[in-house]
């Protein structure tokens, strides 16, 4: 693991925020709307809605029923993964729509490695098992590859490249140190279906030691106290 500053970790793993992503993403949408046709950006949409429906799933699993592996250490898929690692890769792919392939190609493997950034920061930071932030990276590239492979052939119609990527810019700067509470959206909406008053501990459930119902309300990445890591998938 990399020997960063604690700040820069908190920086980089920022990038993969819901407060940050999600904009990005319907920021994304709004242009594939504007620059080319409704399929294209309905087709984003679904598939990142797919991406997001299942690193949700996972969590409210987890949450609500200890559902998870215990030999990997894993209690559901992160988020920030995901979201990093599928938004990024086709923000770069819209703004270089009118570049050459090689330098779109080059821009969709920056974006990944944005969001294998990002995973690598939930490991630094033990906000996330490796299996769950490499679970994150991987659905969000599928997401990503998806998209770009499909709609690779197709042309914008009267699309600024500039205008796209200063509002992409401008929208990351402008979102990066803002945060949501998800993760404590995802554990009442699980404790809700399962009807357990707390949610299921990582610590104990990996020990063996878990009652049916949780013992103690706590964060579902480790056990320990809440931190603003916590708060945000």
């Amino acid at each position: 693991m990399p020997d960063l500053p604690l700040s820069l970790w908190y920086s980089i793993t920022n990038l993969g925020g819901a407060a940050l992503t999600l904009p990005l993403a319907l920021a994304i949408a709004l242009w594939l709307l504007v620059g080319y046709r409704t399929r294209m950006a309905a087709s984003w949409l679904l598939l990142l809605g797919i991406a997001i429906g299942l690193v949700t799933a996972t969590k409210i699993a987890f949450l609500g029923w200890g559902v998870g592996i215990r030999e990997l250490d894993f209690t559901g898929v992160s988020g920030h993964a995901m979201l990093s690692t599928a938004v990024y890769p086709v923000a770069f792919f819209l703004m270089l729509q009118r570049a050459p392939n090689a330098w779109r190609a080059t821009g969709i493997v920056v974006g990944l490695a944005i969001g294998a950034a990002v995973g690598l920061s939930r490991i630094a930071l033990d906000a996330h098992s490796p299996s769950e932030a490499v679970a994150g990276c991987v659905i969000g590239a599928l997401t990503a590859l998806a998209f770009a492979r499909y709609w690779w052939n197709e042309q914008p119609a009267q699309l600024s490249a500039a205008v796209v990527t200063l509002s992409l810019a401008a929208l990351t700067v402008a979102l990066h140190d803002v945060h949501v509470p998800t993760h404590r959206w995802i554990t009442h909406f699980a404790l809700t279906m399962s009807g357990h008053g707390h949610p299921f501990v990582r610590a104990r459930w990996k020990a063996h030691h878990e009652p049916r119902r949780p013992a103690a309300p706590t964060s579902q990445t480790r056990d320990v106290p809440e931190s603003p890591l916590s708060r945000h998938a």
